[in-house]
């Protein structure tokens, strides 16, 4: 008996579309997917739906350079596409804002994507503090031994320390000289670099910048990467320049990928 066929999607969330819901996302690509003739299975039961796995849920408001979804095909149906094909089919298939960058089969023994992915990069840009004021707050947060932050959970407020999650962070620049603002002049803004754990409990970018104090202002949030680790080796779920070839980033908190 042939292994079931799975299918890995990475895609692309930025410009508006970033104030979608990862629920309303996910009703687009079920939509996207069924146009497109890809032979996708579904479950049994008086209500069927697509076999779809999403990743990690992105926070409404944030943008990501790399999303996936895997996509259980049913192995009755023939399948006449290539994934090479399929990215620019979906593309225009799905919103602006949402552009498919890659496909690639998956064994089914690969876990989850929720499961698998340990950590993630930002890009994270703040309004409030920046320059030395801004690298000083970092340091002090690197350097606390805990940081209790309060989060809403199942409808109540709870402290959680988030310090364990925070894998790495850094100042990267703190103006940019072409947004102006009538009435305050020039505005600066500061940016930072954080990679971010997703086990036992995710951390947002808000979550974050909370520990900086309320003069912190988010402006923009971007997942840049998501990581899997597994027998001492960090890789994308999908890489988009082929396997082994992952770029390498240095980071200021002291550990390196």
């Amino acid at each position: 008996m042939l292994e079931p066929r799975r299918l890995r999607f990475r895609f692309t969330k930025t410009g508006k579309i970033r104030f979608t819901s990862h629920r309303d996302v996910a009703r687009m690509w079920e939509r996207a997917l069924r146009r497109s003739g890809l032979p996708v299975a579904f479950s049994q039961g008086f209500s069927p739906h697509p076999l779809l796995s999403f990743g990690l849920a992105l926070p409404t408001g944030c943008e990501s350079n790399g999303e996936y979804i895997d996509a259980r095909l049913d192995e009755a149906r023939p399948d006449e596409l290539s994934p090479a094909d399929l990215p620019d089919l979906l593309t225009g298939l799905l919103p602006d804002g949402i552009s498919v960058q890659a496909v690639a089969p998956v064994g089914m023994a690969e876990g989850s994507l929720q499961q698998e992915v340990a950590s993630c990069d930002w890009d994270l840009e703040v309004l409030g503090v920046v320059g030395e004021e801004l690298t000083e707050r970092v340091e002090r947060v690197l350097a606390a031994p805990s940081l209790t932050v309060q989060r809403e959970r199942k409808g109540r407020q709870v402290e959680d320390d988030i310090r364990p999650a925070i894998l790495a962070l850094a100042v990267t620049f703190d103006i940019d000289s072409e947004q102006k603002d009538s009435e305050q002049g020039e505005h600066l803004i500061g940016r930072l670099r954080a990679e971010l754990a997703t086990h036992p409990r995710g951390v947002r970018p808000s979550d974050l910048l909370s520990a900086f104090g309320t003069d912190v202002v988010l402006a923009r949030a971007c997942r840049t990467h998501q990581w899997i680790e597994r027998d001492g080796a960090r890789y994308e779920p999908l890489s988009l320049r082929g396997p082994g070839t992952d770029p390498v980033v240095m980071h200021a908190a002291g550990r390196a990928s």
